[in-house]
């Protein structure tokens, strides 16, 4: 599967838990949507992303992946402590190669 830089960084980073590069994966000013919350700019990204591996120890595996003009949908395989393995949509923008907003949806 041929992902854009910005994402395999963002696969890699996540499944070793590094959640500095994790949000160099990201513009300055990106929006990460989950869980019903907002998080707003690469700090706040980077600790959301800290507070998320604690808690599931999340690896990803990508299943596939397609572009519109408007978004791209990343289809991941995600593991970790919530039990078993749950398919997961991330709803992205990009701009300049980098992640302007992302939207997971179970």
């Amino acid at each position: 599967m041929n992902l854009p830089n910005s994402l395999s960084n963002l696969i890699e980073a996540q499944n070793e838990f590094n959640s500095a590069a994790f949000a160099n994966c990201f513009n300055a000013n990106a929006i990460v949507f989950d869980e019903g919350e907002k998080h707003g700019g690469r700090e706040a990204i980077k600790k959301w992303n800290e507070e998320t591996n604690t808690k599931y120890k999340t690896q990803l595996e990508a299943i596939s992946y397609s572009e519109t003009n408007k978004e791209s949908i990343l289809k991941v395989k995600g593991s970790g402590s919530f039990g078993d393995p749950i398919e997961l949509n991330y709803h992205i923008t990009l701009k300049d190669e980098l992640i302007e907003t992302l939207k997971i949806k179970g």
